[in-house]
C-alpha cells in the first residue's frame, strides 16, 4: 500500500512538472514570448555591432597613424573622395 502511495505522489509530481514546463513553452510560443526573444535578440546584435565599428575605427586610427595618413591634407583629400 504504502508503494502505491509512494509511486502515486511521484506520477502526481511527475504531471504537475510536466503541465508547467508545456505552460511555460506555449507562453513563450505566443505573439508576446517571440516579440520578446526578437526584442532581445535584437538588442544583442545591436550592441555587437556598435563594438565592432568602435574598434574598427581605433584600429583605422592606430593604422592611419602609423602609416602616417594623420596629415591635415590626407584627411581633406580622404573626405574628398569619400564625398564622390
Amino acid at each position: 500500500m504504502i508503494k502505491r502511495v509512494f509511486w502515486m505522489s511521484i506520477g502526481v509530481a511527475i504531471g504537475v512538472i510536466a503541465v508547467r514546463r508545456v505552460s511555460e513553452a506555449k507562453a513563450s510560443l505566443s505573439q508576446a514570448g517571440i516579440n520578446r526573444a526578437v526584442d532581445s535578440a535584437a538588442g544583442v546584435v545591436q550592441g555587437f555591432a556598435e563594438a565592432l565599428r568602435e574598434g574598427m575605427g581605433q584600429r583605422e586610427g592606430e593604422l592611419r597613424a602609423a602609416l602616417g595618413l594623420d596629415t591635415p591634407e590626407n584627411i581633406t583629400e580622404t573626405l574628398r573622395s569619400m564625398r564622390r
